[in-house]
This record gives structure tokens, sequence and C-alpha cells, in this order.
């Protein structure tokens, strides 16, 4: 009986450490792409803050729609979500 939990225990640890090595790190994507390339954060890291604006908050998908208006077809401020934005 203790061979058997023993031998589960070692199948269970192999199967979730394998999840961790198909993880996807920051940028989703191998190639560095992905919504954290144009995220209000990064957008704020490169470039520095909106003018009239402290942070981050002036990359933020909202602030944009009332700078910029809203993307055809994308309710609200959805169209510049960082995942709908291409780098």
């Amino acid at each position: 009986m203790n061979k058997i939990l023993s031998c589960a225990a070692v199948v269970g640890l192999l199967v979730a450490s394998s999840y961790g090595a198909f993880a996807k790190g920051p940028g989703g994507a191998a190639s560095g792409g992905g919504a954290s390339t144009v995220s209000p954060g990064q957008q704020f890291r490169e470039n520095g803050p909106v003018t009239g604006t402290t942070g981050a908050s002036g990359y933020a998908p909202g602030k944009q729609m009332q700078t910029n208006g809203p993307v055809t077809g994308s309710p609200g401020a959805s169209g510049y979500a960082p995942g709908k934005l291409k780098n």
C-alpha cells in the first residue's frame, strides 16, 4: 500500500511540475509579443507620462478612448484594451 501511495505521489509531482514548464512568461508569446507589451504600465515605462496625467493613467483604455474616440466595432474603451492593441 505504501509503494502505491509513493508512486502516486511521484506521478502527481511530475504532472504538476510539467505544467510549469509549459507556462508562458511575461509577454505571453515566446517572441516577446502579447498584451503586456502594450499595457499601460509598459507604455509608461517606455514613453513616460502623458502630458496632463500622472503615472500610467494616461495610457489606460478609458483615457485613450476619451482622447481619441471609440474604436469602430468595439463597444466603449474595449478597442483600446491591451489584448486588442497591436504593437
